[in-house]
């Protein structure tokens, strides 16, 4: 198996504890992980990326167990291993589109995949040059889902991809996902509260506050 987490549980300050269903995925496999509005769907995928640690239970990608990794070590595997799409799209203003692609790669000191290719997959591929500002809120976020998918990573995590977009945008983004995670051998996670998204990926979670 690629990816798995297991017997999660997290407490924020002053609140219950968060006990979370386990996961594992093989490479290509989709995962939702569905939930309301203060569920803990992005506690789980911080959890999941890393960017939290848990107070029980372990999380492994391609056999590391990324609940036991530290400060350098664990920042250089994210960066190469896992790419995650925000819900906002967070892209650097000061560089065009290619150049915050090339960003990720230097960060995650990972070649990954060519970029002239990937946004020409993504129907980016005239606006390579383009300053980040110029881009409309649909392209913004294609870029920002070829940023997460650039180094060739072996999980794909994507928050709320769908929250604003009309219904045939939604279903070209979820394809989109699903078929690069399969092009790369990546286990795919999408969070969402977005109830339309389970007629394209079947497999799913729930996650209820306690």
């Amino acid at each position: 198996m690629l990816f798995e987490s297991r017997n999660l549980k997290y407490s924020h300050p002053g609140h219950q504890a968060l006990i979370f269903p386990d996961i594992v995925l093989e490479p290509g496999e989709s995962l939702l992980v569905l939930g309301k509005s203060g569920s803990g769907k992005t506690t789980l995928l911080n959890l999941l990326a890393g960017l939290l640690k848990p107070e029980a239970g372990e999380v492994k990608l391609a056999g590391k167990r990324i609940t036991s990794m530290k400060g350098q070590a664990l920042d250089l595997f994210r960066g190469k291993e896992i790419g995650i799409v925000f819900q906002k799209p967070h892209l650097l203003a000061a560089l065009n589109v290619k150049e915050n692609l090339q960003m990720a790669h230097f960060l995650g000191k990972k070649k990954g995949q060519n970029i002239d290719q990937l946004l020409k997959e993504l129907g980016l591929g005239e606006k390579a040059k383009s300053s980040v500002l110029t881009l409309s809120e649909g392209e913004a976020q294609r870029v920002s889902i070829a940023r997460a998918l650039v180094n060739g990573p072996k999980l794909i995590m994507a928050d709320e991809p769908t929250s604003s977009l009309d219904d045939e945008n939604t279903e070209k983004v979820i394809t989109l996902l699903k078929t690069q995670a399969v092009k790369i051998g990546a286990a795919l996670i999408i969070v969402t509260h977005d109830q339309r998204v389970k007629a394209h990926v079947s497999n799913f979670v729930e996650v209820r506050t306690p």
